[in-house]
């Protein structure tokens, strides 16, 4: 099952480094908004810093959600995603590959560049501290959950819609929690609390979401 999981990783992430366009725009498009957002408003150091935790959590999050469809899509448009199912190995642990490949190939380019536009959006040393980490909890649960929502639409033609109606209102908690951390370090005032809870959805999430996708895979493929 391991070197099923490490060979399904590897082959998701050489077919994406083929299309490095298409790799670059969810990337594009986090720092795309939060450079813009300032000029729709005035932009002082005390608005800047009180609106930063929520449009930069928004902003992956949108991000997040732009890069799903290619999580199963092309797999279930050139039958690859038949051939997993109907491998002896977990389809479970390779829904999981899938999902890991997915964060870095999204998630984690997200957390690396957070640090930099909390700087222009003048977040003080601690709050970015804990935006890595609350960044570093949350993606993973956001590629997580999307691939439920992705499992359940990858026979849908435009299903974009669709999907974005199955997972937001499952990524507001990750979205209240995790920009509040940041609002709250900023007061100086503890956040572990917040931080606590990222941890226990991130674990919920990996004990559940892969089964749920698998089960959603195999009936979207029994139509």
């Amino acid at each position: 099952m391991l070197k099923a999981y490490y060979y399904l990783l590897m082959r998701d992430l050489r077919l994406a480094f083929r299309n490095r366009h298409e790799l670059a725009n969810p990337l594009i498009f986090f720092v795309l908004v939060v450079t813009l957002f300032p000029l729709a408003v005035t932009p002082t150091t005390e608005a800047l810093r009180a609106m930063a935790p929520g449009v930069i959590w928004v902003s992956a999050l949108l991000a997040v959600l732009l890069s799903l469809d290619r999580l199963f899509k092309e797999d279930f448009d050139d039958g690859s995603l038949d051939q997993l199912m109907l491998s002896p190995n977990p389809l479970v642990i390779l829904v999981l590959a899938k999902v890991t490949a997915h964060w870095f190939l999204t998630g984690l380019p997200l957390v690396i560049i957070a640090p930099l536009l909390g700087m222009f959006m003048a977040l003080p040393d601690e709050a970015g501290a804990v935006l890595i980490y609350s960044l570093l909890l949350g993606t993973p649960v956001l590629s997580l959950i999307g691939a439920i929502g992705v499992s359940l639409t990858v026979a849908v033609n435009r299903g974009g819609v669709l999907l974005s109606l199955i997972v937001l209102p499952l990524y507001i908690p990750i979205l209240i929690f995790g920009a509040n951390a940041v609002d709250v370090a900023m007061d100086g005032l503890p956040v572990r609390g917040q931080l606590l809870f990222l941890a226990a959805v991130l674990v919920l999430a990996l004990s559940l979401a892969p089964l749920a996708t698998a089960v959603a895979l195999r009936i979207t493929a029994s139509r």
